[in-house]
């Protein structure tokens, strides 16, 4: 993804931020995005809730399995652990 094509809000402890300072930081943020936003660290952070087979899926294989599916059957929940 192109680092510029996002929508960003920062902000900072200083009153003023020059270009060079507000691209560095611009920088460490989608370094930090680069690390959070893959498909692991999402399944990782949900469960799928199964409600017709009264279950709770943690596992990350099985978690990015409903993941990928395009329609999930009725009472099948996605979560995030929060």
């Amino acid at each position: 993804m192109n680092p510029r094509n996002r929508d960003l809000l920062v902000l900072t402890k200083k009153e003023t931020m020059n270009q060079k300072e507000l691209d560095h930081e611009i920088e460490l943020l989608n370094a930090l995005f680069h690390l959070v936003e893959n498909s692991n660290a999402i399944c990782t952070a949900c469960e799928v809730i199964d409600l017709n087979r009264y279950k709770v899926i943690r596992k990350t294989k099985y978690v990015k399995q409903f993941l990928n599916k395009p329609k999930l059957k009725a009472f099948v929940f996605i979560s995030i652990k929060n």
